[in-house]
């Protein structure tokens, strides 16, 4: 590896690692949760899926795929310094997420152990996935002489508790909507490799098999509960949990047009793409999807988009605090507003689109 100067600029803790960024709602989260109801789910309705699954990761089919090879033998000199700047914010942020998930996983393999084993071998699976995955995002970063310090991260980020289901359903949405990120990237830059400007990219298609696999762990937890897909609550918390994190994706989507500009993507297509397709495979696992076809859908979440530009605008500006905090109330608000109109469109039957027998 030839490391190419770090960017002007980035802030860091020590020479050659990056500081954190600061920590906001479109920020990767860290993750714990109630491992003793954990411990006690009744896995049995899926309990042959889940060992097949088992078995398929007990194989691990990319044990050698992630390794650097010649490609990486090269200086970054050439890339631009914008498209420096966006990849390197890039990589900081599907390190962090692969990296949260892999302490995640860990703890959750280690309270089990002993206690539910199938999960426990399952989450020690998981977690080896996605520590390989942030070890090798972090060697991108240091190919631009900046690396994020994963032990530091370990200590000084905020965990936030959710309950159980709350886990399964985000995790399940995390992993699925990332194959699709990867996924269709992948395909994007096999199309118009000229826009491939690290060879990071060349590895998305196995990348994504690993998320595919994890989303189909959750899939199976998802469905093993009957109370998260049987009952009003579970509905509920369904449409809140894809909603959340559609409008995260787009958030952070159109926070960062300059990365997807730099490999020839439309950011807002691709958006759309995304998310569509995450909902469409929800259907497997949910009992309930977005109607993200209505045309008020896309419509309230762009707006939501703006609005979250406007208050960085806001936060970034010479104005006192006071005077801050007065120009984002009507912002938030707005946000909110849509939020809860996006929520209150009526959702499509999963059930029926599966053709479930109860």
């Amino acid at each position: 590896m030839v490391a190419t100067a770090p960017q002007p600029g980035i802030e860091e803790l020590r020479p050659g690692v990056k500081a954190p960024v600061k920590e906001t709602l479109l920020t990767p989260r860290f993750y714990t949760t109630d491992f003793d109801a954990v411990a006690n789910l009744d896995l049995s309705s899926q309990q042959e899926e889940l060992e097949a699954m088992l078995e398929q990761m007990r194989t691990d089919y990319n044990r050698h795929h992630f390794v650097r090879d010649e490609q990486f033998n090269r200086t970054w000199e050439n890339v631009d310094e914008t498209t420096r700047r966006a990849f390197i914010d890039f990589l900081e942020r599907s390190c962090t997420s692969e990296f949260s998930g892999f302490l995640l996983f860990k703890e959750l393999s280690r309270k089990l152990k002993g206690r539910s084993p199938l999960l426990a071998e399952m989450f020690h699976h998981m977690a080896r996935d996605e520590a390989r995955h942030a070890g090798f995002i972090n060697k991108a970063m240091a190919d631009f002489g900046i690396s994020l310090d994963l032990s530091y991260l370990t200590k000084k980020r905020t965990y936030t508790f959710f309950k159980p289901e709350l886990v399964i359903y985000t995790v399940y949405l995390s992993e699925k909507i990332g194959y699709w990120r990867y996924i269709i990237t992948y395909r994007h830059l096999e199309k118009h490799p000229e826009h491939k400007f690290h060879p990071l990219f060349s590895f998305f298609d196995n990348w994504c098999q690993d998320e595919n696999r994890h989303g189909d762990i959750f899939t199976a937890l998802v469905r093993s509960q009957r109370h998260m897909w049987d009952t009003w609550h579970g509905k509920l918390w369904a449409r809140f949990s894809l909603l959340s994190v559609f409008v995260t994706h787009t958030l952070t989507v159109q926070e960062r047009t300059d990365f997807y500009n730099s490999l020839g993507i439309d950011a807002t297509e691709f958006d759309k793409q995304v998310i569509r397709e995450t909902n469409n495979t929800s259907a497997r696992a949910f009992p309930v999807i977005l109607d993200v076809e209505h045309p008020e859908f896309f419509k309230r979440v762009y707006r939501c988009s703006d609005r979250n530009q406007k208050l960085k605008e806001v936060e970034q500006s010479n104005a006192p605090k006071f005077v801050k905090f007065l120009r984002k109330i009507p912002l938030i608000a707005g946000i909110a507003g849509d939020f809860l109109r996006l929520y209150l469109l009526k959702p499509i039957d999963a059930e029926a689109l599966r053709g479930t027998v109860r």
